[in-house]
């Protein structure tokens, strides 16, 4: 995914997102842990609710490929504070996305919460 962004906050959010997309990086706790907010939580495309450790054991234990991210769009909110929000798509389903990225007192981005909306017969 070629996303590019004059902003580096904006740039440094949407490779950390991508990150979590990544295999190698779903699959070492660690790894996922360092991008994930101590509060985070989903609202699943499943209609599940994730907490951080849920969402952590079941990115471990995941085998699926990864889904292909499209139509990436960021927007700041606040100095620390940015939302993202794009599609992505497997085989069987296409969803919308959206992730809200927060920065706390000077340290690294990570996700505080992130919702996935199945879209229903999606081309």
């Amino acid at each position: 995914m070629g996303f590019t962004s004059d902003d580096p906050d904006v740039q440094d959010v949407v490779e950390r997102e991508l990150r979590l997309q990544d295999p190698a990086v779903r699959h070492t706790r660690s790894a996922a842990a360092e991008l994930l907010d101590r509060e985070f939580h989903e609202f699943g495309a499943s209609g599940r609710v994730w907490g951080r450790d849920s969402i952590l054991d079941m990115m471990a234990d995941h085998e699926a490929p990864p889904p292909t991210p499209d139509n990436i769009a960021a927007t700041r909110l606040g100095e620390d504070v940015i939302l993202l929000t794009y599609r992505t798509r497997r085989p069987e389903r296409t969803a919308l996305r959206s992730s809200l990225w927060r920065r706390r007192d000077g340290g690294p981005w990570r996700i505080y919460f992130h919702q996935g909306t199945v879209q229903p017969d999606a081309t």
